[in-house]
């Protein structure tokens, strides 16, 4: 039986939910993916620090009501948040990174995944800043220590979009993609159809959870340039930076702009795309689109998520699917691990060497 001692960064809702599967779904696991999952340590700004290497019990973890810097009450514990011993220090294969993200730096994301990295551990993350703002260097220092980054969660929670076209779409010779890749905005823009101003729609999407107190990010299309980035340098092999990719959110369209749409049959939605040009150069933007009904993006709703990829040999193939959601997320961490599994030697393959 393989068991992996993993290390969680930040104890927020993906890595909590993830701590709630590990407590259901282990014996599962070891039947279905040939592993088994152990908490060895976690790191929180709220909660502080932990290190146990005979395991923590992620039941306890996930349903125990903490205080703030609750995790210095157990045993091998610190009421601060030591996000930089416990990445060095604790026994852990792999170090799973859910903070927030910072659009400028990416730190202090990226300092948390280069210094798991360095100390030979694998890194799943599903911060958007590190991938986006540091991936190659990241992906050569894994490499370099014989050990693997991996981010599927960083733009479409759960749904596999990045692994997916990777893999499976080899050959069809993808030129460009398009796609509604920030749930908040696709949510208010449906409920502007729906007759409320922006403003009531974005107070709705703050009260149901989907918008953040500041909803900047979401709105004003940043959150989507990230991805974009993503999406561009790894399935296009480009070089681009955030401030490489125009950006304009919907925060300027007036219930006359809806309405006007809909009576020509078309929808607003906010895309996030990239293509390359005849001359080879990739260039990417987001911005509010008018969309005829019978466009693939155009009749998805509420907080969904979807990427439509144009290829030479199959046209376009359109993948649909959550990009939010706890659970969801922390399935994209578990696909992660499933990734790092089947790419270590076989038992047999270690003998023979």
């Amino acid at each position: 039986m393989t068991v992996y001692k993993i290390a969680l960064i930040g104890f927020g809702g993906v890595n909590r939910a993830l701590a709630g599967l590990i407590a259901t779904k282990n014996p599962q696991w070891d039947r279905q993916l040939g592993f088994r999952l152990n908490i060895v340590a976690v790191s929180d700004l709220y909660l502080g620090s932990v290190i146990s290497p005979n395991g923590l019990d992620p039941r306890m973890l996930n349903e125990a009501n903490f205080t703030k810097g609750g995790f210095g009450q157990l045993s091998g514990g610190n009421s601060e948040a030591d996000n930089e011993t416990v990445i060095k220090l604790a026994p852990a294969d792999i170090v799973v990174e859910a903070t927030f993200t910072n659009p400028n730096d990416g730190e202090p994301a990226v300092s948390h995944c280069r210094w798991a990295l360095q100390a030979g551990k694998h890194v799943v993350t599903t911060n958007k800043g590190p991938v986006a703002l540091a991936a190659q260097e990241l992906k050569t220092l894994a490499k370099s220590r014989g050990v693997r980054f991996e981010f599927e969660g960083a733009v479409m929670s759960g749904t596999p979009v990045i692994r997916l076209a990777a893999k499976t779409l080899v050959g069809a010779e993808l030129k460009g993609f398009e796609g509604i890749l920030n749930g908040t905005s696709n949510f208010v823009l449906g409920r502007m159809e729906e007759g409320l101003d922006f403003s009531s729609a974005v107070k709705e999407a703050q009260a149901l959870g989907y918008a953040e107190a500041d909803p900047t990010a979401d709105v004003e299309g940043h959150d989507v340039r990230l991805k974009v980035v993503i999406l561009a340098n790894e399935l296009l092999g480009a070089d681009l930076k955030p401030e490489d990719v125009s950006c304009e959110g919907i925060s300027r369209l007036s219930p006359h702009d809806i309405e006007a749409a809909a009576k020509e049959n078309c929808r607003w939605k906010l895309i996030g795309s990239a293509a390359r040009g005849q001359d080879g150069i990739v260039v990417g933007s987001v911005a509010p689109k008018r969309l005829a009904q019978e466009h693939p993006l155009a009749g998805v709703g509420g907080a969904t998520n979807a990427v439509s990829l144009n290829t030479a040999l199959l046209g376009s193939v359109t993948i649909t699917g959550p990009g939010a959601g706890r659970v969801e997320t922390a399935y994209a961490v578990l696909s992660d691990i499933v990734a790092i599994h089947t790419a270590q030697p076989s038992k047999d393959a270690k003998e023979a060497a």
